[in-house]
């Protein structure tokens, strides 16, 4: 216990060495762990503005479903258009005796038909033109949204006396996203009244939730903006429309064809995945040749390549980054040596009154490592203040600049500084402690 004790009042009394000899050169020891504060800064903001794109990318991408299928249908470009083909009817995409295919899938858990057009929505001297989605309702558990009041479309699943089934009774009714209620119906409850859509009513019954649009991704996969969706019975859609869909938007009318614009699958495993979808596109090579009319998304190759990408994203940060401790850790070195010569008439001092190596030694190494701790913690504070504050000023000019602070970067971040602190103090101080005293104490 007693060579603890004085071991520990040595340890003490170096370090108060130390921080006496860093104060009296405060501003040669702030120069030194310039690098150090920098560096330290950069590993946390870079990984803080780095992790949170990349987990906004992958948000986008869950939200699609890790274990989902999606087949679109994909206007080519000669169908229609053109001054020569204005009357004429654009016929694409998934076909009746695709579904009976897609419906027989083993591995699926939940098969959303989906019929989709732009259209204008109206009520009185309001319109908006929004997306116009005839589903069943399976469509909300498939894509995993809330409601913020009403319900969903009912299925038979669903069915009780005061709801009935809303596919089969092939019922006017509508749920709407949170952008449509808010140009409709402003400042008033949406539920049951009455929109009008391309001439027919449809009574409001719900109202979705605020939620972010999906991102596009290459081309098999659109972007979505479900606030400005309108979501009616598949069947309801079908009986008022038919197959031959009229679009009329201000100032342009078009028609199209199409039995199914988009199927989603939820697959029961994810293992089943890349196989189903596989034979999926099989099917659909076969029956529609050389038609490039519809597009296959499997979500989850975008999820593994995205989280790939994002680690590879992480290592080049972490690696951009070390190289401003490493170079900052050669800032100390130089200080340090620079030091050594300086303080040489010092050390043939210490070492005549009975100080050993191991204590010029040990008194080195503190003073490097408590310039690196030191410019790690004030690395930290401004990496923070970085990331806090950069945001807050993207959003003055209507960016929105996602963050997610990676604690583990903080920790890293001060080890290494400890560490660089050690690694490039100790050659200064094993040079110092091997200096001959007598030389040292006649050095001028």
């Amino acid at each position: 216990m007693r060579k603890f004790l004085i071991h520990w009042e040595k340890i003490q009394r170096t370090m108060v060495l130390a921080l006496r000899s860093l104060w009296l050169h405060k501003l040669r020891a702030f120069l030194s762990v310039l690098g150090i504060i920098i560096g330290t800064a950069a590993v946390i903001s870079l990984m803080a503005f780095g992790e949170g794109s990349m987990r906004d990318a992958l948000d986008a991408i869950k939200r699609q479903g890790a274990t989902n299928i999606i087949v679109r249908s994909v206007k080519p470009p000669e169908e229609g258009g053109g001054s020569g083909r204005k009357n004429m009817t654009a016929n694409y995409g998934i076909t009746r005796a695709d579904w009976e295919f897609l419906e027989k899938i083993n591995y699926a858990e939940a098969i959303v038909p989906m019929r989709i057009f732009q259209q204008e929505i109206r009520r009185m001297q309001f319109m908006k033109i929004g997306r116009v989605v005839a589903t069943t309702e399976d469509y909300q558990k498939v894509n995993k949204f809330e409601l913020a009041m009403g319900r969903f479309l009912s299925g038979s699943d669903e069915v009780d006396e005061e709801t009935e089934d809303d596919n089969i009774q092939m019922r006017n009714v509508a749920v709407i996203g949170s952008e449509i209620a808010e140009k409709l119906f402003p400042f008033q409850n949406p539920l049951s009244q009455t929109i009008v859509i391309n001439r027919f009513h449809f009574v409001v019954v719900g109202v979705i939730k605020e939620r972010m649009p999906t991102g596009a991704g290459g081309g098999s996969s659109s972007a979505e903006d479900f606030n400005s969706d309108v979501y009616i019975p598949m069947r309801t859609g079908r009986g008022r429309w038919g197959d031959r869909v009229y679009i009329r938007l201000s100032g342009s009318r078009s028609s199209e064809q199409v039995y199914l614009h988009q199927v989603t699958l939820k697959i029961d495993d994810m293992d089943h995945v890349k196989s189903t979808g596989n034979a999926i596109a099989y099917a659909l090579k076969a029956t529609h040749g050389y038609k490039q009319d519809w597009a296959l998304t499997i979500p989850l190759d975008r999820l593994i390549e995205a989280e790939e990408t994002r680690d590879r994203f992480t290592r080049l940060l972490v690696l951009i980054a070390s190289i401003s401790l490493v170079v900052g850790g050669i800032g100390i070195m130089n200080i340090m040596l620079a030091t050594v010569t300086e303080r040489t008439r010092e050390i043939g001092i210490r070492r005549a009154l009975g100080a050993k190596r191991a204590d010029i030694i040990l008194q080195f190494l503190i003073e490097a490592t408590v310039q690196t701790m030191i410019g790690g913690l004030l690395g930290v504070l401004l990496g923070l203040s970085f990331v806090f504050a950069v945001p807050v000023a993207a959003s003055w000019f209507g960016h929105n600049l996602p963050i997610n602070i990676n604690y583990w970067s903080i920790v890293l971040s001060l080890v290494v500084s400890v560490v660089v602190g050690v690694a490039f103090g100790l050659y200064p101080a094993v040079r110092a402690a091997e200096l001959d005293p007598i030389e040292a104490l006649r050095h001028e």
